[in-house]
């Protein structure tokens, strides 16, 4: 059912022009709060993207000159830098207690573009893995792949690693110490 969520989205998006959202889209404008480079709060609301895990804030990489920085402030960069230069506009497709998951698509030299798949591709977020390791949406995975394989983005440093991976190590810390 995940994915026929989008599926039903998606076909939103063809049915209409460039220059106007569909009915039940809102805009996703400059000057929201960016808590994480997958989520934001605005006028109250935290609003995720659907199937997007980005950089964990607090982790790290090396870059080229051999300096660490932090992941989680580059997938941030990103999507501020997407928001800003592309226009997106999105709709919710579930919720959860502490959030709205949206799907979002930007207007790139006039066609219409998933969010979650340019900031995936591009390699400065992550397909997001469901508890049993499985995506999400698993369209996002295959695009992850190829941005990993090519080295895209954060995909070009050896010590980035999945926010998943990260996640799931924290989670079994946890329970090895008693604690959920």
């Amino acid at each position: 059912m995940r994915g026929g969520v989008l599926l039903s989205v998606a076909a939103l998006f063809a049915g209409s022009g460039a220059g106007t959202a569909p009915q039940g889209y809102f805009d996703l404008q400059p000057g929201v709060t960016l808590e994480t480079g997958d989520t934001w709060i605005d006028e109250g609301k935290r609003y995720r993207l659907y199937g997007v895990q980005s950089c964990l804030r607090g982790t790290t990489y090396t870059d080229r000159s051999g300096e660490k920085r932090d992941c989680g402030e580059a997938s941030l960069a990103m999507l501020a830098a997407y928001i800003r230069d592309t226009n997106p506009v999105c709709a919710p497709v579930a919720k959860s207690a502490g959030a709205i998951f949206v799907a979002c698509y930007a207007t790139i030299g006039g066609e219409r573009l998933d969010l979650a798949n340019i900031l995936i591709a591009s390699g400065f977020a992550f397909a997001a893995l469901d508890a049993g390791g499985m995506p999400f949406h698993a369209p996002y995975a295959v695009v992850e792949q190829k941005a990993r394989e090519s080295r895209a983005g954060l995909w070009q440093f050896d010590d980035v690693q999945h926010p998943s991976i990260l996640l799931s190590r924290a989670a079994n810390e946890r329970v090895r110490k008693g604690g959920q």
